[in-house]
Protein backbone atom coordinates (compact mmCIF):
# COMPACT_ATOMS: atom_id res chain seq x y z
CA UNK A 1 0.00 0.00 0.00
CA UNK A 2 1.38 3.30 -0.70
CA UNK A 3 2.13 5.67 2.05
CA UNK A 4 0.12 9.30 2.51
CA UNK A 5 0.83 12.22 0.25
CA UNK A 6 3.54 14.71 2.01
CA UNK A 7 1.24 17.42 2.72
CA UNK A 8 1.89 21.47 1.72
CA UNK A 9 -0.06 24.58 1.68
CA UNK A 10 0.61 25.26 -1.84
CA UNK A 11 1.78 22.47 -4.81
CA UNK A 12 3.11 24.52 -8.10
CA UNK A 13 2.68 21.97 -10.99
CA UNK A 14 5.59 23.82 -13.59
CA UNK A 15 8.82 25.96 -12.66
CA UNK A 16 8.58 28.41 -15.39
CA UNK A 17 8.49 32.45 -14.58
CA UNK A 18 5.06 31.75 -13.15
CA UNK A 19 5.61 29.05 -11.32
CA UNK A 20 9.02 29.16 -9.51
CA UNK A 21 7.63 33.38 -9.04
CA UNK A 22 4.42 31.47 -7.22
CA UNK A 23 6.80 28.96 -5.19
CA UNK A 24 9.14 31.98 -4.27
CA UNK A 25 6.68 34.38 -2.93
CA UNK A 26 4.54 31.77 -1.29
CA UNK A 27 7.29 30.74 0.57
CA UNK A 28 8.43 33.82 1.90
CA UNK A 29 5.02 34.55 2.88
CA UNK A 30 5.82 31.78 5.34
CA UNK A 31 3.91 28.69 3.26
CA UNK A 32 5.12 25.04 2.95
CA UNK A 33 5.67 24.93 -1.05
CA UNK A 34 6.48 21.53 -2.87
CA UNK A 35 7.40 22.43 -6.63
CA UNK A 36 6.80 20.09 -9.13
CA UNK A 37 8.66 20.53 -12.57
CA UNK A 38 9.15 18.29 -15.54
CA UNK A 39 13.07 19.87 -16.87
CA UNK A 40 14.73 22.63 -15.40
CA UNK A 41 13.53 25.45 -13.09
CA UNK A 42 13.29 28.39 -14.84
CA UNK A 43 11.24 26.83 -17.86
CA UNK A 44 11.05 27.71 -20.93
CA UNK A 45 11.85 31.60 -20.26
CA UNK A 46 14.95 30.68 -18.99
CA UNK A 47 16.06 27.65 -21.05
CA UNK A 48 14.45 27.60 -24.87
CA UNK A 49 13.09 31.48 -24.64
CA UNK A 50 13.35 35.05 -23.59
CA UNK A 51 16.95 34.59 -21.65
CA UNK A 52 18.87 32.81 -25.01
CA UNK A 53 16.84 34.57 -27.63
CA UNK A 54 18.33 37.98 -25.57
CA UNK A 55 21.79 36.11 -25.69
CA UNK A 56 21.80 35.92 -29.63
CA UNK A 57 19.98 39.93 -30.09
CA UNK A 58 23.05 40.86 -27.81
CA UNK A 59 25.66 39.18 -30.58
CA UNK A 60 23.70 40.63 -33.13
CA UNK A 61 23.99 44.05 -31.23
CA UNK A 62 27.89 43.58 -30.89
CA UNK A 63 28.44 42.90 -34.42
CA UNK A 64 26.24 46.03 -34.90
CA UNK A 65 28.86 47.74 -33.69
CA UNK A 66 31.53 46.96 -34.89
CA UNK A 67 30.67 47.23 -38.12
CA UNK A 68 30.46 51.58 -37.43
CA UNK A 69 33.36 51.43 -35.58
CA UNK A 70 35.02 53.63 -38.03
CA UNK A 71 32.25 56.17 -37.42
CA UNK A 72 33.50 56.66 -33.76
CA UNK A 73 37.05 56.45 -35.23
CA UNK A 74 38.15 52.98 -34.04
CA UNK A 75 39.38 50.75 -36.50
CA UNK A 76 38.12 47.10 -36.34
CA UNK A 77 39.24 45.40 -39.57
CA UNK A 78 37.71 42.18 -40.57
CA UNK A 79 35.78 40.71 -37.87
CA UNK A 80 34.42 37.53 -38.45
CA UNK A 81 31.11 35.57 -36.67
CA UNK A 82 32.00 32.51 -34.71
CA UNK A 83 28.43 31.43 -33.67
CA UNK A 84 29.52 28.29 -31.96
CA UNK A 85 31.30 31.07 -29.34
CA UNK A 86 27.72 32.91 -28.68
CA UNK A 87 26.07 29.76 -28.10
CA UNK A 88 28.44 28.57 -25.93
CA UNK A 89 28.31 31.96 -23.88
CA UNK A 90 24.57 31.65 -24.04
CA UNK A 91 24.64 28.57 -22.18
CA UNK A 92 26.51 29.95 -19.60
CA UNK A 93 24.32 32.88 -19.21
CA UNK A 94 21.88 30.45 -18.85
CA UNK A 95 23.57 27.70 -16.43
CA UNK A 96 24.82 30.83 -14.43
CA UNK A 97 20.66 32.17 -13.82
CA UNK A 98 20.12 28.48 -13.84
CA UNK A 99 21.95 27.61 -10.69
CA UNK A 100 21.25 31.14 -8.51
CA UNK A 101 17.43 30.64 -9.34
CA UNK A 102 17.81 26.74 -7.90
CA UNK A 103 19.75 28.18 -4.94
CA UNK A 104 16.66 30.51 -4.41
CA UNK A 105 14.33 27.98 -4.11
CA UNK A 106 16.59 25.94 -2.02
CA UNK A 107 17.34 28.35 0.53
CA UNK A 108 13.39 29.30 0.92
CA UNK A 109 12.62 25.81 1.47
CA UNK A 110 10.98 25.03 -1.62
CA UNK A 111 10.86 21.26 -2.40
CA UNK A 112 11.80 20.67 -5.32
CA UNK A 113 10.56 17.71 -7.56
CA UNK A 114 11.60 16.56 -10.45
CA UNK A 115 8.99 14.92 -13.11
CA UNK A 116 5.69 15.85 -14.86
CA UNK A 117 2.97 16.88 -12.38
CA UNK A 118 -0.95 15.86 -12.89
CA UNK A 119 -3.50 17.14 -10.66
CA UNK A 120 -5.86 14.31 -9.19
CA UNK A 121 -9.01 14.57 -7.24
CA UNK A 122 -9.23 16.14 -3.84
CA UNK A 123 -6.10 18.50 -4.47
CA UNK A 124 -4.05 15.26 -4.61
CA UNK A 125 -0.81 15.40 -7.20
CA UNK A 126 1.05 12.53 -8.77
CA UNK A 127 4.22 13.01 -10.24
CA UNK A 128 3.78 10.56 -12.94
CA UNK A 129 7.42 10.49 -14.80
CA UNK A 130 10.80 11.73 -13.73
CA UNK A 131 13.40 11.48 -11.21
CA UNK A 132 10.24 11.83 -8.56
CA UNK A 133 8.22 9.37 -10.61
CA UNK A 134 5.27 8.11 -8.23
CA UNK A 135 5.57 10.57 -5.84
CA UNK A 136 2.50 12.13 -4.19
CA UNK A 137 1.66 15.50 -2.56
CA UNK A 138 -1.23 16.93 -1.12
CA UNK A 139 -1.60 20.38 -1.31
CA UNK A 140 -4.22 22.99 0.35
CA UNK A 141 -3.66 25.27 -2.62
CA UNK A 142 -2.61 23.81 -5.64
CA UNK A 143 -1.16 26.62 -8.63
CA UNK A 144 -0.81 25.31 -12.35
CA UNK A 145 2.14 26.55 -14.13
CA UNK A 146 2.60 23.95 -16.75
CA UNK A 147 3.68 26.68 -19.74
CA UNK A 148 3.31 26.07 -23.23
CA UNK A 149 5.43 24.93 -26.32
CA UNK A 150 5.28 26.39 -29.82
CA UNK A 151 2.61 26.33 -32.04
CA UNK A 152 3.31 24.53 -35.33
CA UNK A 153 1.90 24.33 -38.79
CA UNK A 154 0.15 21.45 -40.07
CA UNK A 155 1.38 22.27 -43.25
CA UNK A 156 4.97 22.47 -42.49
CA UNK A 157 6.21 19.70 -40.20
CA UNK A 158 9.19 20.13 -38.28
CA UNK A 159 12.53 18.22 -38.67
CA UNK A 160 14.91 20.28 -36.61
CA UNK A 161 17.35 21.11 -39.39
CA UNK A 162 15.27 22.31 -42.37
CA UNK A 163 12.10 23.44 -40.84
CA UNK A 164 12.19 24.41 -36.75
CA UNK A 165 11.26 26.39 -33.89
CA UNK A 166 12.34 28.68 -31.19
CA UNK A 167 13.66 25.25 -29.89
CA UNK A 168 16.38 24.43 -32.14
CA UNK A 169 16.81 27.50 -33.37
CA UNK A 170 18.01 28.33 -29.99
CA UNK A 171 20.63 25.41 -29.97
CA UNK A 172 22.20 26.14 -33.29
CA UNK A 173 25.95 26.37 -33.46
CA UNK A 174 26.46 27.56 -36.79
CA UNK A 175 23.81 29.77 -38.91
CA UNK A 176 22.24 29.31 -42.26
CA UNK A 177 22.98 31.23 -45.49
CA UNK A 178 19.36 32.23 -45.75
CA UNK A 179 16.21 31.53 -43.55
CA UNK A 180 12.56 31.91 -43.87
CA UNK A 181 10.78 32.95 -40.91
CA UNK A 182 7.27 32.06 -40.94
CA UNK A 183 5.63 34.38 -38.03
CA UNK A 184 6.07 38.08 -38.16
CA UNK A 185 4.86 38.74 -34.81
CA UNK A 186 7.08 39.90 -31.71
CA UNK A 187 9.59 35.99 -31.76
CA UNK A 188 9.22 36.38 -35.62
CA UNK A 189 10.81 39.50 -36.04
CA UNK A 190 13.49 39.00 -32.88
CA UNK A 191 14.63 36.16 -35.11
CA UNK A 192 14.83 37.36 -38.47
CA UNK A 193 16.41 41.18 -36.85
CA UNK A 194 19.08 39.10 -35.33
CA UNK A 195 19.79 37.08 -38.44
CA UNK A 196 20.24 39.65 -40.88
CA UNK A 197 22.23 41.86 -38.40
CA UNK A 198 24.69 38.13 -38.64
CA UNK A 199 24.48 38.08 -42.21
CA UNK A 200 21.82 35.44 -42.70
CA UNK A 201 19.18 36.80 -46.25
CA UNK A 202 15.87 36.63 -44.41
CA UNK A 203 12.82 36.39 -45.87
CA UNK A 204 9.95 36.88 -43.25
CA UNK A 205 6.36 35.41 -43.87
CA UNK A 206 2.98 36.83 -42.33
CA UNK A 207 -0.31 35.45 -42.49
CA UNK A 208 -2.13 38.60 -41.27
CA UNK A 209 -1.49 42.48 -43.26
CA UNK A 210 1.05 43.22 -41.47
CA UNK A 211 4.14 42.36 -39.39
CA UNK A 212 3.83 43.47 -35.54
CA UNK A 213 -0.18 43.30 -36.17
CA UNK A 214 -0.47 43.69 -32.53
CA UNK A 215 1.95 46.96 -32.72
CA UNK A 216 0.65 51.00 -32.98
CA UNK A 217 0.63 51.32 -36.58
CA UNK A 218 2.96 53.63 -36.51
CA UNK A 219 5.58 51.84 -34.94
CA UNK A 220 5.04 48.87 -36.94
CA UNK A 221 5.69 51.09 -39.91
CA UNK A 222 9.11 51.81 -38.22
CA UNK A 223 9.95 47.87 -37.91
CA UNK A 224 8.79 47.63 -41.44
CA UNK A 225 11.05 50.38 -43.32
CA UNK A 226 13.76 49.12 -41.04
CA UNK A 227 13.70 45.78 -42.10
CA UNK A 228 12.91 46.78 -46.16
CA UNK A 229 16.03 49.03 -45.18
CA UNK A 230 18.62 45.77 -44.29
CA UNK A 231 17.05 44.24 -47.17
CA UNK A 232 14.64 41.74 -44.88
CA UNK A 233 12.13 40.59 -47.55
CA UNK A 234 8.51 40.91 -45.90
CA UNK A 235 5.62 39.42 -47.55
CA UNK A 236 2.38 39.27 -45.54
CA UNK A 237 -1.22 38.01 -46.31
CA UNK A 238 0.15 34.72 -46.65
CA UNK A 239 -0.52 31.57 -46.48
CA UNK A 240 2.27 28.64 -46.41
CA UNK A 241 1.21 25.82 -47.95
CA UNK A 242 4.41 23.42 -47.58
CA UNK A 243 8.03 22.52 -48.27
CA UNK A 244 9.87 20.88 -50.69
CA UNK A 245 13.34 19.64 -49.35
CA UNK A 246 16.49 20.03 -52.14
CA UNK A 247 18.07 16.53 -53.49
CA UNK A 248 21.14 17.27 -51.55
CA UNK A 249 18.86 18.54 -48.07
CA UNK A 250 20.71 21.32 -47.80
CA UNK A 251 18.00 23.88 -48.48
CA UNK A 252 14.26 23.58 -49.01
CA UNK A 253 11.24 25.53 -51.00
CA UNK A 254 8.83 27.42 -48.96
CA UNK A 255 5.73 27.33 -50.69
CA UNK A 256 3.09 30.18 -50.40
CA UNK A 257 -0.35 30.01 -52.04
CA UNK A 258 -0.30 31.95 -55.22
CA UNK A 259 3.33 32.80 -54.77
CA UNK A 260 6.05 32.07 -56.28
CA UNK A 261 8.46 29.46 -53.50
CA UNK A 262 11.07 31.10 -51.93
CA UNK A 263 14.32 28.92 -51.16
CA UNK A 264 16.08 28.89 -48.17
CA UNK A 265 18.40 26.53 -46.09
CA UNK A 266 15.84 26.78 -43.17
CA UNK A 267 12.55 27.59 -42.25
CA UNK A 268 12.01 29.16 -38.67
CA UNK A 269 8.40 28.44 -37.37
CA UNK A 270 6.93 31.47 -35.22
CA UNK A 271 3.91 31.77 -34.62
CA UNK A 272 3.01 31.67 -31.47
CA UNK A 273 2.38 28.92 -28.79
CA UNK A 274 0.38 26.65 -27.32
CA UNK A 275 -0.44 25.67 -23.95
CA UNK A 276 0.97 22.37 -22.41
CA UNK A 277 -2.40 20.91 -20.82
CA UNK A 278 -1.94 17.47 -21.77
CA UNK A 279 -2.07 14.91 -18.83
CA UNK A 280 -2.19 18.19 -16.81
CA UNK A 281 -5.55 17.11 -15.24
CA UNK A 282 -6.61 13.02 -14.57
CA UNK A 283 -9.87 12.07 -15.62
CA UNK A 284 -12.89 13.35 -13.48
CA UNK A 285 -10.91 16.67 -11.90
CA UNK A 286 -13.29 19.48 -12.42
CA UNK A 287 -10.53 22.42 -13.79
CA UNK A 288 -12.02 23.92 -17.04
CA UNK A 289 -10.39 24.26 -19.95
CA UNK A 290 -11.49 25.65 -23.19
CA UNK A 291 -11.44 24.96 -26.89
CA UNK A 292 -7.95 25.72 -27.27
CA UNK A 293 -6.23 24.17 -24.43
CA UNK A 294 -5.61 26.89 -22.01
CA UNK A 295 -7.21 26.97 -18.15
CA UNK A 296 -9.65 29.22 -17.84
CA UNK A 297 -9.23 31.87 -14.47
CA UNK A 298 -10.62 34.60 -12.77
CA UNK A 299 -9.26 38.02 -12.05
CA UNK A 300 -7.62 36.30 -9.23
CA UNK A 301 -6.48 33.67 -10.91
CA UNK A 302 -8.83 31.12 -9.54
CA UNK A 303 -10.17 28.57 -11.73
CA UNK A 304 -13.47 26.72 -11.98
CA UNK A 305 -12.07 24.23 -9.32
CA UNK A 306 -12.34 25.55 -5.70
CA UNK A 307 -8.47 25.97 -4.09
CA UNK A 308 -6.95 25.91 -7.88
CA UNK A 309 -5.40 28.62 -9.46
CA UNK A 310 -3.53 28.82 -12.90
CA UNK A 311 -0.80 30.96 -14.17
CA UNK A 312 1.40 31.80 -16.87
CA UNK A 313 1.13 30.69 -20.21
CA UNK A 314 -1.44 28.57 -19.57
CA UNK A 315 -4.27 30.79 -18.32
CA UNK A 316 -7.07 32.02 -21.28
CA UNK A 317 -6.60 35.49 -21.94
CA UNK A 318 -3.04 35.88 -20.52
CA UNK A 319 -0.89 37.24 -23.05
CA UNK A 320 2.12 34.86 -22.52
CA UNK A 321 4.56 37.05 -20.99
CA UNK A 322 7.14 36.06 -18.70
CA UNK A 323 6.98 39.16 -16.36
CA UNK A 324 2.91 39.30 -16.20
CA UNK A 325 3.56 35.01 -15.17
CA UNK A 326 5.53 37.06 -12.36
CA UNK A 327 2.46 39.30 -11.87
CA UNK A 328 -0.18 36.33 -12.28
CA UNK A 329 1.92 34.28 -9.01
CA UNK A 330 1.45 36.90 -6.93
CA UNK A 331 -2.13 37.51 -7.55
CA UNK A 332 -2.92 33.80 -6.70
CA UNK A 333 -0.17 33.67 -3.61
CA UNK A 334 -2.03 37.15 -2.10
CA UNK A 335 -5.34 35.28 -2.67
CA UNK A 336 -4.19 31.87 -1.35
CA UNK A 337 -3.39 34.56 2.05
CA UNK A 338 -6.53 36.21 2.20
CA UNK A 339 -4.40 39.56 1.28
CA UNK A 340 -5.75 42.72 -0.90
CA UNK A 341 -4.86 41.99 -4.43
CA UNK A 342 -5.33 44.04 -7.44
CA UNK A 343 -5.63 41.53 -10.65
CA UNK A 344 -3.91 41.54 -13.37
CA UNK A 345 -4.97 44.35 -16.13
CA UNK A 346 -3.89 42.60 -19.13
CA UNK A 347 -4.75 45.46 -21.57
CA UNK A 348 -2.56 47.35 -20.31
CA UNK A 349 0.66 45.22 -19.29
CA UNK A 350 4.09 46.33 -20.47
CA UNK A 351 5.48 44.78 -24.22
CA UNK A 352 8.86 44.50 -24.77
CA UNK A 353 10.23 43.37 -28.41
CA UNK A 354 13.98 43.35 -28.67
CA UNK A 355 14.22 43.23 -32.19
CA UNK A 356 16.18 46.51 -34.06
CA UNK A 357 14.53 48.84 -33.66
CA UNK A 358 13.43 47.87 -30.15
CA UNK A 359 9.83 48.10 -29.52
CA UNK A 360 7.83 48.69 -26.02
CA UNK A 361 4.36 49.63 -25.40
CA UNK A 362 1.74 49.91 -22.50
CA UNK A 363 -1.86 50.88 -22.90
CA UNK A 364 -4.18 51.13 -26.02
CA UNK A 365 -3.20 51.74 -29.56
CA UNK A 366 -4.57 54.78 -31.68
CA UNK A 367 -6.74 52.36 -33.62
CA UNK A 368 -8.01 50.57 -30.45
CA UNK A 369 -8.97 53.68 -28.43
CA UNK A 370 -10.81 54.81 -31.70
CA UNK A 371 -12.61 51.66 -32.11
CA UNK A 372 -14.03 52.36 -27.91
CA UNK A 373 -15.57 55.22 -29.56
CA UNK A 374 -12.93 57.53 -27.32
CA UNK A 375 -11.61 60.57 -28.58
CA UNK A 376 -8.33 61.24 -28.58
CA UNK A 377 -5.25 63.27 -28.98
CA UNK A 378 -1.98 62.55 -30.16
CA UNK A 379 1.67 63.33 -30.31
CA UNK A 380 4.99 62.22 -31.33
CA UNK A 381 8.19 62.86 -30.94
CA UNK A 382 11.13 61.20 -33.47
CA UNK A 383 14.83 59.92 -31.77
CA UNK A 384 16.24 62.23 -34.67
CA UNK A 385 16.09 65.72 -32.28
CA UNK A 386 17.17 63.45 -29.18
CA UNK A 387 20.92 64.29 -28.36
CA UNK A 388 21.89 61.11 -26.57
CA UNK A 389 20.74 58.91 -29.62
CA UNK A 390 22.47 61.75 -32.11
CA UNK A 391 25.80 60.57 -29.77
CA UNK A 392 25.31 56.67 -30.03
CA UNK A 393 24.07 57.02 -33.61
CA UNK A 394 20.82 55.42 -33.09
CA UNK A 395 17.95 58.00 -34.43
CA UNK A 396 15.82 55.72 -36.04
CA UNK A 397 12.28 55.62 -34.52
CA UNK A 398 10.23 57.52 -32.22
CA UNK A 399 7.77 57.77 -28.85
CA UNK A 400 3.91 58.33 -29.56
CA UNK A 401 1.61 58.75 -26.84
CA UNK A 402 -1.99 58.48 -26.79
CA UNK A 403 -3.94 60.78 -24.78
CA UNK A 404 -8.08 61.12 -23.88
CA UNK A 405 -9.25 64.61 -24.91
CA UNK A 406 -10.88 66.38 -22.56
CA UNK A 407 -13.92 68.70 -23.62
CA UNK A 408 -11.80 72.29 -24.09
CA UNK A 409 -9.63 69.83 -26.76
CA UNK A 410 -6.37 69.52 -24.60
CA UNK A 411 -4.92 66.13 -23.65
CA UNK A 412 -6.55 64.07 -20.29
CA UNK A 413 -5.81 60.93 -18.96
CA UNK A 414 -3.07 58.81 -21.07
CA UNK A 415 -4.12 55.88 -22.57
CA UNK A 416 -1.10 54.42 -24.52
CA UNK A 417 2.34 54.72 -24.66
CA UNK A 418 4.12 53.43 -28.09
CA UNK A 419 8.29 53.46 -28.11
CA UNK A 420 10.56 52.14 -30.99
CA UNK A 421 14.18 52.61 -31.13
CA UNK A 422 17.28 52.59 -29.24
CA UNK A 423 16.80 50.93 -26.00
CA UNK A 424 13.18 51.49 -25.43
CA UNK A 425 12.59 48.13 -23.55
CA UNK A 426 14.52 49.91 -20.70
CA UNK A 427 12.74 53.13 -21.02
CA UNK A 428 9.26 52.21 -20.71
CA UNK A 429 9.19 52.24 -17.18
CA UNK A 430 7.23 56.14 -16.78
CA UNK A 431 5.21 55.17 -19.53
CA UNK A 432 3.82 51.77 -18.02
CA UNK A 433 3.02 53.91 -14.68
CA UNK A 434 1.28 56.71 -16.92
CA UNK A 435 -1.29 54.34 -18.28
CA UNK A 436 -1.43 52.25 -15.16
CA UNK A 437 -1.94 55.28 -12.66
CA UNK A 438 -4.45 56.57 -15.63
CA UNK A 439 -1.88 59.74 -15.10
CA UNK A 440 -2.99 63.22 -17.01
CA UNK A 441 -0.37 64.43 -20.14
CA UNK A 442 0.02 67.43 -17.69
CA UNK A 443 1.06 65.58 -14.13
CA UNK A 444 2.93 63.42 -16.48
CA UNK A 445 4.97 66.39 -18.44
CA UNK A 446 6.35 67.08 -14.77
CA UNK A 447 8.56 64.23 -14.48
CA UNK A 448 12.25 65.67 -15.14
CA UNK A 449 13.71 63.92 -17.29
CA UNK A 450 17.77 63.69 -17.46
CA UNK A 451 19.89 65.26 -19.98
CA UNK A 452 21.34 63.80 -22.30
CA UNK A 453 19.24 60.94 -22.12
CA UNK A 454 17.43 58.64 -24.20
CA UNK A 455 14.35 59.35 -22.02
CA UNK A 456 14.31 62.80 -22.56
CA UNK A 457 12.17 62.22 -25.99
CA UNK A 458 9.14 60.58 -23.78
CA UNK A 459 9.53 63.97 -21.60
CA UNK A 460 9.42 66.16 -24.55
CA UNK A 461 6.60 63.99 -26.21
CA UNK A 462 4.60 64.33 -22.78
CA UNK A 463 5.24 68.24 -22.62
CA UNK A 464 3.99 68.65 -26.44
CA UNK A 465 1.08 66.97 -25.61
CA UNK A 466 0.52 69.31 -22.74
CA UNK A 467 0.20 72.02 -24.97
CA UNK A 468 4.03 73.46 -24.19
CA UNK A 469 6.61 71.92 -25.73
CA UNK A 470 10.25 73.27 -25.51
CA UNK A 471 11.85 71.38 -29.01
CA UNK A 472 8.62 69.37 -30.19
CA UNK A 473 5.43 71.69 -31.76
Amino acid sequence: MPGEPATYDVVVIGGGPGGYAAALYAAGAGLNVALVERDKVGGTCLHRGCVPAKEFLETATVWRTLERAEEFGITAASPALDFSVSQARKGSVVDTLFKGLSGLLKNRTVTVLSGTGQLGPDHTVEVVDGDDAGTSLHGSSIILAPGSVPRTLPTLEVDGSLVVTSDEFLELSELPSSAAVVGGGAIGCEFASLLSDLGVSVTVVEGLGSILAGCDADVANVVARSFKKRKIQVITSATVTGHTPAPDGASTSLEIEGRDPISAEMVVVSVGRRPRTEGLLADGVGVTIDERGFVTADAYQRTSLAGVYAVGDVVAGSPQLAHVGFAEAIVAVKTILGEAVVPVDYSSVPWAIYCHPEVAFAGMTEAQAKEKNLEVVVKKDPFGGNSRARIIGETEGMVKVIAEKRPDGSAGRILGVHMVGPWVTEQLGAGYLAVNWEATAEEVAQFIQPHPSLSETFGETLLALSGRGLHVG
